[in-house]
């Protein structure tokens, strides 16, 4: 019998599936059906530390410095206490693995946040960093800067684990993911997703994409984590967006990871399709004679690869190079 016991930042899964932050993870008892329908962890709704100044900005104005700060600070203290009672009753009804999950883009009172979230009772912390940089004047490397210096302040004050959830758009994840490792993170999770915007050429108004991620998506998470786990193995990986199936479980296991977040497939097939990874994963394993997810992990990643390269621009002349 196939064992899916995996561990990824320090604890102990049950199975490599984790349900990432959403709408699915915003209350008690939708995570407590995650977890009878077989979710080895879940990532709660995430703290936006944006939404949140933005609804401290909305109560600015009262002609009153004071009052302006009571109600900003009013409004920060309520929000974080929703997701301090969030952790709460997660842990006090669910045995599965509780992840908390900060949405930041600065350096301050988040560090606190973090703080009372461990004090709370949650398992690890994500902390996401997802910024779009379009500032002309924008100092190359600062982006990246700003996710070592928020993780190194985070690890000075609390002793979980310390996930970094990371963007696509960096010019270099490796050496970004280095020195995260360097500064104590526990695990990267790769990909966060951008929501991307469109535009109606009928109303000529702005609108949103797909929200919903595709299995389209799953390649390159595939190539950096390959990439990443073959140059600092140390770290645990996991994948985020584009698996929707057990078959993209275990590419991403075979690339190197420990673990997989998944969010669209559960909006559109239910709890159900955890179950369904699982079992399918299961008898892939016991077919291809393997007991355990540590027997495959990374069996296919960059190390693996020898002379010639699939996850760089080989593979682009390779496949060129036939087609005229």
């Amino acid at each position: 019998m196939a064992q899916l016991t995996t561990t990824y930042a320090g604890l102990t899964l049950q199975n490599p599936i984790i349900i990432s932050s959403s709408g699915l993870t915003n209350s008690a008892a939708k995570i407590k059906e995650l977890e009878k329908s077989g979710a080895g962890a879940v990532v709660l709704k995430s703290v936006f530390e944006e939404q949140i100044n933005m609804q401290a900005g909305n109560m600015q104005g009262y002609g009153s410095p004071e009052a302006d700060d009571y109600l900003g600070a009013y409004v920060r203290s309520h929000a974080l206490n929703e997701h301090i009672a969030l952790i709460q009753e997660a842990k006090k009804s669910c045995s599965i693995p509780i992840i908390a999950s900060i949405n930041c883009y600065s350096d301050n009172e988040w560090v606190d946040f973090a703080v009372m979230m461990e004090q709370a009772g949650a398992d690890a912390l994500e902390i996401n960093i997802l910024s779009l940089q379009t500032s002309k004047d924008y100092t190359f490397g600062s982006f990246e800067q700003r996710h070592i210096d928020i993780l190194r302040h985070i690890k000075k004050v609390v002793k979980i684990p310390v996930i970094m959830k990371l963007g696509s758009n960096l010019t270099n994840p490796i050496a970004l993911i280095n020195q995260l490792y360097a500064n104590g993170a526990a695990a990267v999770v790769l990909f966060n997703r951008f929501y991307q915007p469109d535009i109606n050429i009928d109303t000529q108004t702005f609108t949103s994409s797909n929200v919903m991620s595709t299995p389209n998506e799953l390649a390159d998470k595939i190539r950096w984590t390959a990439i990443a786990s073959s140059q600092i193995p140390q770290l645990d990986y996991a994948v985020s967006g584009g698996v929707h199936c057990a078959k993209g479980v275990i590419k991403s296991i075979l690339a190197g990871a420990t673990a997989v977040q998944i969010c669209s497939v559960i909006y559109q097939y239910g709890n159900k399709e955890i179950e369904n990874m699982k079992r399918e994963l299961s008898v892939w394993m016991e077919e291809n004679g393997y007991e355990s997810i540590s027997q495959f992990k990374g069996k296919l990643n960059a190390s693996a690869t020898g002379d010639v390269n699939p996850f760089e621009r080989t593979q682009f002349m390779k496949y060129y190079s036939s087609h005229e």
